[in-house]
């Protein structure tokens, strides 16, 4: 059986899977051509996969991925196929909903502003605008492992925790309530901040438009950590413009890169980091500790972990 590397991981972790599986053969390519050169010999990829390498692929049987999210890989003769895909969703949520924790504080507590101005005058100013997050309704959107992990945190707060999902999911005790996705607008209307936690599909992508901003109440801020295209980028400058809602903290963007001259580095209202809500000491352990025992599973013919439905996208 041959695995192909196709992502950059710590010698450490290359002998731990090698310790784990001594009867495999890894592959780690060192560059585009080579993993493309030894596709058709191929029956695992661990990593990255992209439209070439599927085409070149005759025994592939299964894909684990590195990140959570795989809506760049949903191209129809993949989502079509027999190929299995598992992803690390359920691996992230640690590190995305801190990261989510931490661009709301930025915002209710002032701390983008007093680090934008550098001026001692701004101290009575970001008094007043500043919140207490206790007592306030987060919505949460996409009550997976992420939205999960962040209504964990919420609850510590002391926030009042509704949700919605597609799908019927586990609630944690923290959590008053989860909707189906047809009470979308009841949510954004009921909320102080909405958190966006659900993957990339084409039921999501452009879910927040100007319906769902005329939706949300004008001092609510949006969160978002997962997929930049869940947002409509017209319908979200213009509600931070016009006063629809009062900022946003966002990780991911509509257009990624975003460009430097974009209007939303500079809205005052507004955290924007660079996609940088993955990074974690620990993510490499938690998608080689998975990727491991899915392979032990993937061998036994038994139930994997972190599944994804390819006709779904998630």
């Amino acid at each position: 059986m041959k695995v192909l590397i196709n992502d950059r991981l710590d010698d450490h972790h290359i002998a731990q899977i090698r310790s784990a599986f001594a009867d495999i053969d890894l592959i780690i390519p060192t560059s585009r051509d080579d993993a493309l050169a030894v596709m058709p010999e191929i029956d695992i990829i661990f990593g990255g996969m992209s439209r070439e390498m599927f085409k070149r692929a005759e025994r592939l049987k299964w894909v684990q991925t590195w990140g959570a999210g795989v809506d760049g890989m949903m191209y129809p003769e993949f989502v079509h196929s027999e190929v299995l895909l598992t992803s690390a969703k359920g691996t992230v949520g640690v590190h995305l909903s801190e990261h989510a924790m931490a661009l709301l504080l930025g915002l209710t507590r002032g701390i983008a502003r007093a680090i934008r101005t550098s001026d001692w005058n701004e101290r009575m100013p970001i008094r007043h605008a500043s919140w207490e997050l206790i007592d306030k309704t987060m919505g949460i959107v996409g009550l997976g492992g992420t939205g999960q992990h962040v209504a964990v945190r919420a609850h510590a707060f002391g926030m009042k925790i509704i949700a919605v999902d597609a799908e019927s999911v586990d609630v944690p005790d923290c959590v008053s309530a989860c909707w189906p996705m047809d009470r979308f607008c009841d949510l954004l209307s009921a909320s102080d901040i909405v958190v966006v936690c659900c993957p990339l599909t084409k039921e999501t992508h452009g879910l927040f438009d100007r319906v769902a901003f005329g939706k949300m109440q004008p001092h609510a801020l949006l969160i978002n950590v997962t997929r930049g295209k869940i947002v409509d980028e017209g319908a979200l400058l213009a509600a931070l413009e016009n006063g629809q809602i009062a900022g946003a903290g966002l990780d991911v963007t509509p257009q990624e890169p975003l460009p430097d001259d974009h209007p939303l580095w500079r809205m005052p209202n507004v955290i924007v980091t660079p996609h940088t809500a993955g990074g974690s000491p620990n993510r490499q352990d938690r998608t080689v500790n998975l990727f491991c025992e899915n392979l032990r599973r993937f061998r036994k013919g038994e139930d994997m972990l972190s599944v994804i439905d390819k006709q779904k996208g998630y």
